[in-house]
């Protein structure tokens, strides 16, 4: 069973709320970020297979977003309605991309972590528990209506969804960040359970991603080929023990080599792992 986040005691301001939820959301970015054993993605070792971009991009973007996150909690906490919502999510990228001069590091992250924090914002609003699978739950069911009706972005994901029938990050959070809940959390909390070490369990809650999720970052850059193989690839990290093998570092580093020689980076699980973060985090702090 898990443990819900403590609620607000009475007085305490929605302010003061919003300020929490927004330092998990802030938390579980940095965590993200400084991540090493990351197929393909930055990381404090090299930049994987990125030319534009690097973890000090990362830095300067996430600093960027800081207030972003509060403020969604706080219109969540006013049950704000859904054009507030992307209003303040467009205007957070406009921010991400002066930080970053132009390069898309957080897109993903604003669109999961500010769904979440607005959702988190309106449970404890209502007095209701701060669970992971609630705040998972809120956003299915009222927030997806809302986005999955809204027109299809203009980005890479939404391309890649009209030539694969790849579900992307609006799918992911229409099911209730269904993947997080059935593959990285459990696979974070289990290894933690075993383990008491969050880079490993972070690690391993990636791959599990990594080997079950139609990345759509994958598929833009390396089309079906390329995500069966990073699927294969992570499957063989976990088949083969994942964080628990003696050798998982040299491994883990194996993969990296091996996506950053095909120029494959699943930033879509990257998105995700953040969420499995700060979910985690919401039921532990």
């Amino acid at each position: 069973m898990t443990r819900a986040s403590p609620l607000p005691r009475a007085g305490v301001s929605t302010a003061s709320l919003a300020r929490r939820l927004g330092r998990l959301a802030v938390r579980a970015l940095f965590a993200e970020a400084v991540l090493d054993g990351k197929p393909g993605l930055v990381s404090p070792s090299d930049s994987g297979a990125h030319g534009d971009m690097s973890l000090a991009t990362f830095y300067r973007s996430i600093t960027a977003l800081r207030p972003y996150f509060p403020a969604m909690a706080a219109l969540g906490a006013a049950s704000a309605p859904w054009r507030s919502l992307q209003a303040h999510a467009q205007a957070a990228e406009s921010v991400m991309l002066r930080a970053t001069g132009g390069v898309n590091t957080h897109r993903g992250a604003i669109f999961h972590l500010g769904l979440l924090c607005a959702a988190a914002g309106s449970l404890a609003a209502r007095g209701r528990p701060l669970t992971a699978h609630a705040a998972c739950g809120f956003v299915r069911v009222a927030h997806a209506p809302w986005f999955m009706a809204a027109s299809p972005a203009t980005s890479h994901g939404a391309s890649v969804q009209a030539r694969y029938g790849a579900g992307g990050a609006r799918s992911e959070a229409a099911s209730g960040y269904g993947s997080v809940r059935r593959w990285s959390l459990p696979a974070l909390r289990a290894t933690l359970a075993r383990t008491q070490d969050r880079e490993r369990a972070a690690v391993q809650a990636l791959f599990a991603l990594v080997a079950n999720v139609g990345d759509t970052n994958v598929l833009w850059r390396a089309g079906e080929d390329g995500l069966a193989f990073a699927q294969r690839r992570a499957r063989r990290f976990l088949d083969r023990g994942g964080v628990f093998a003696d050798d998982w570092r040299e491994d883990a580093q194996a993969a990296h080599r091996d996506f950053v020689a095909r120029r494959l980076s699943p930033g879509g699980c990257a998105d995700l792992l953040a969420v499995t973060l700060f979910l985690h985090e919401l039921e532990s702090s």
